[in-house]
């Protein structure tokens, strides 16, 4: 009898451990991931967080009307991925992407319908030709006695040893040339790590904030981002900046601390702007998507997402020179 009684406690025990094991491992239930469900996570995430509504005068409401009614629940991924590309579309914002296994939606806008006055080749073969140096990320080639810089992405790290060999490099020339055209932007700390050794005091080159709800006037306050000077060598000579309508998002930063140098002058077309810092978030269905979540103003309170506008304009047809590039040649006669 003992023997029976010890082992139902010895079953009842083992039941007990099963129930709590199970209860442990059970996952939480998946969020629906209907195709409707998925629009309305998108769409609501982006009413409550994204941060340009108002400076692009966009209806968001509106939106939701036009496109909601094209979601129905036996459509498949090809079809509500390209209806909800459309949608982010509608925010023309190149920090606005849609991203799954099968594509990438995107918003060029602020770059396919302007000349980029940018031929690679003719910098190559005139300009750069086969013997210039390559200093981390940047390749470099004396210019009529002016150091001519090309920087394809900040994606790319510059680091303080890069950035010395610049330093050092200018001691035998007149003027530096530093040419971001179509550099779609990357690392903001790179761009600082040029600026940096730009200047012997502290500089404030714009001001940024950050959306935190779904109020039109739900941001954190302006505070001012600032250019902080390097502790060691530095250039305080003459400096000329290329940029061009595909100059984009940490170049268009980099282009607003070179404003706020006295030195150093913008040559070329306007950038194509992304002032807005991305946040990135996911859908219930997994696919993830980014977009604009701050706000950043310049010296006089204007919205760098709209681009930053150069010193010198070279987009007349009067300024095109045959078999020179224009924007270059400018930056030299002004560097003499």
């Amino acid at each position: 009898m003992r023997q029976a009684f010890s082992f139902t406690r010895i079953f009842l025990f083992n039941i007990a451990v099963l129930a709590m094991s199970c209860e442990e491992i059970i996952e939480p239930k998946a969020p629906d991931a209907n195709p409707i469900a998925v629009f309305d996570h998108l769409w609501n995430d982006i009413h409550n967080r994204y941060s340009f509504f108002e400076e692009k005068q966009i209806d968001w409401e509106a939106k939701k009307q036009k496109y909601r009614p094209l979601i129905h629940d036996e459509m498949d991924p090809f079809g509500l991925f390209d209806v909800l590309g459309d949608l982010l579309a509608e925010l023309e914002d190149g920090h606005v992407n849609l991203l799954s296994t099968f594509n990438r939606s995107r918003n060029w806008n602020w770059f396919e319908d302007f000349a980029l006055y940018y031929d690679e080749q003719l910098i190559y073969d005139k300009y750069l030709k086969t013997d210039y140096r390559i200093i981390g990320p940047l390749h470099a080639q004396t210019v009529e006695n002016m150091l001519y810089v090309n920087y394809r992405s900040f994606e790319r790290t510059l680091s303080d040893r890069h950035m010395d060999e610049i330093i050092r490099l200018m001691q035998f020339h007149d003027g530096l040339i530093i040419d971001v055209r179509s550099n779609g932007g990357g690392n903001l700390q790179n761009a600082l790590n040029i600026a940096s050794r730009f200047t012997e005091e502290e500089v404030v080159y714009a001001s940024q904030r950050f959306k935190t709800g779904p109020g039109r006037s739900d941001f954190t306050p302006w505070t001012p981002m600032r250019i902080t000077p390097h502790s060691g060598q530095k250039y305080l000579g003459k400096v000329a900046i290329l940029t061009n309508r595909r100059s984009y998002s940490t170049t268009t930063f980099f282009a607003q601390m070179i404003r706020a140098l006295p030195q150093a002058r913008l040559f070329g077309d306007r950038t194509g702007g992304g002032g807005g810092i991305p946040v990135f978030a996911e859908l219930p269905n997994g696919w993830t998507y980014r977009f604009s979540g701050s706000q950043t103003v310049d010296l006089d309170n204007q919205h760098i997402e709209f681009g930053v506008l150069p010193d010198q304009l070279l987009t007349h047809p009067m300024d095109l020179i045959e078999g020179k590039d224009h924007f270059i040649e400018a930056a030299v006669d002004w560097l003499r």
